[in-house]
């Protein structure tokens, strides 16, 4: 049986803002999708549950 693939928040815009250290794609950070893999499912749910109050900072910045 093949392997899932790994469930990720990632929409190919990837662009890291300097003030907020938040991809303007996804809204991870760089240490965060570094270790995207070894964060296995519980890691990535948490990191997941934090991106819209991420996206919507970015909105209201004017940065996405």
């Amino acid at each position: 049986m093949p392997t899932p693939p790994i469930k990720s928040p990632c929409i190919k815009v990837c662009a890291v803002d300097g003030q907020t250290g938040y991809c303007l794609g996804c809204g991870r950070t760089l240490p965060e999708i570094g270790r995207w893999v070894q964060m296995g499912p519980e890691g990535r749910d948490a990191v997941i549950a934090t991106l819209p109050a991420r996206i919507t900072q970015l909105e209201l910045m004017g940065k996405r």
